[in-house]
């Protein structure tokens, strides 16, 4: 049955105003409102910057000044300098840079685009599913859902959100530092390259404060965990190829892993340590119909959210084609917004514990329904490629 709704907006702030098209807030400007925050440069200046000379040969490659970067350059880059290739991810780390009100005031554009060409039945799509009413998740998050937190991004229109979910790395059991999002999270697509200064944190407002009360919040209130910088991140190269700022033809494919370390130390614990947990990723999951359930965390920043505070949903999960070549998405009822995309998706894994199956990845303009890529072997390529790089 073909869906009643087109897909539209990948739900997060990645879904940049890259074109006149893209996700701005009207009359084809980009933006709006998502500009970077000036009051938020770095306040330790040039020695806040930790630069590996590995990284200061890369981006001298690339024709990046290194003084212009440390002065904040990084605000000001154009769509043409992006570093677009897989190999080409570079974010050294800016001491302080996300602090509270930095944090707090990131998010995604409000308007999303709807794209015509997505959410044609394939012949395999169910009915869309009923709306299923977020909830929001206990708080403290670290008692209940200690994998979850969000993503924190710049892109060339301003300071943007995700979200992220903990997860087992084999090479290094029970002391991970990997993170699972979506593509859109970390790469602007077809049309772009990398995201900068992207960084995790883990149970981000772990007590569930609303907006007005984080006002001069302490960094440790919404930070417990630390905040922890992406050393290296990856995604699918159908993403990099085919993704934009609706999903496009990439949505199938719309996940990533990062790899994180420290802003300001951890003791020597690695993530997985310092949060207490972290889940496994299923890979090649059963089909939908297999599934009792799945449950969707994230957290939602476009109204009626505010992005403060994490919610979740659960459901039996459906099936999205957007084009029979490419693998079928899970599909669930939520109405979480935009911000929750990255979000895990949990269901029972092959030995009846939680484990990661998906992430969200895009949903409709008028929220009440999400659709992740089912984990394949494509996924399993970026998850092993990211754990070899740092097995050693």
């Amino acid at each position: 049955m073909r869906p009643n709704r087109p897909v539209t907006a990948v739900l997060c702030a990645a879904a940049l105003a890259l074109t006149a098209a893209a996700c701005g807030p009207g009359d084809g400007e980009a933006g709006g409102d998502a500009k970077p925050t000036v009051a938020a440069s770095n306040p330790s200046g040039v020695d806040g910057i930790k630069i590996p000379d590995h990284l200061k040969d890369k981006l001298k490659e690339h024709g990046i000044d290194m003084d212009k970067w440390k002065g904040g350059a990084w605000k000001d880059w154009k769509k043409d300098d992006w570093l677009r290739e897989a190999n080409d991810f570079i974010n050294p780390i800016i001491e302080d840079l996300w602090d509270p009100d930095r944090m707090r005031d990131a998010q995604r554009p409000d308007k999303p685009v709807t794209d015509p060409d997505l959410g044609k039945d394939q012949g395999v799509s169910d009915p869309t599913p009923a709306p299923v009413t977020a909830k929001a998740a206990a708080a403290p998050y670290h008692q209940n859902v200690p994998e979850a937190g969000k993503v924190f991004f710049d892109g060339p229109e301003g300071s943007m959100v995700c979200s992220a979910t903990v997860v087992k790395d084999p090479a290094h059991p029970g002391k991970s530092n990997m993170v699972w999002t979506a593509g859109h999270c970390v790469h602007a697509g077809k049309s772009g390259g990398w995201y900068r200064n992207i960084a995790f944190v883990p149970s981000y407002n772990n007590a569930g404060k609303s907006q007005a009360q984080l006002k001069g919040a302490k960094r440790d209130e919404v930070a417990p965990y630390g905040v922890w910088w992406s050393d290296w991140a990856q995604t699918s190269n159908q993403w990099i190829a085919q993704g934009g700022p609706t999903g496009g033809q990439g949505a199938p494919y719309d996940f990533a892993v990062l790899h994180v370390t420290p802003e300001k130390g951890s003791g020597g614990k690695s993530l997985e340590e310092t949060v207490g947990s972290a889940l496994p990723v299923e890979f090649n999951a059963p089909a939908t119909q297999k599934v009792a359930s799945i449950t969707a965390t994230g957290y939602p920043a476009a109204a009626p959210f505010d992005g403060q505070r994490a919610f979740m949903c659960t459901d039996k999960p459906g099936r999205l084609s957007l084009n029979a070549a490419d693998p079928v998405m899970y599909r669930i009822g939520c109405t979480m917004t935009g911000g929750s995309s990255g979000g895990g998706w949990v269901a029972a894994g092959a030995d009846g514990k939680p484990a990661l199956v998906s992430n969200t990845s895009i949903g409709p303009a008028k929220a009440g329904w999400l659709a992740g890529p089912r984990l394949g072997p494509e996924a399993k390529g970026v998850f092993d490629a990211v754990s070899k790089k740092f097995a050693r």
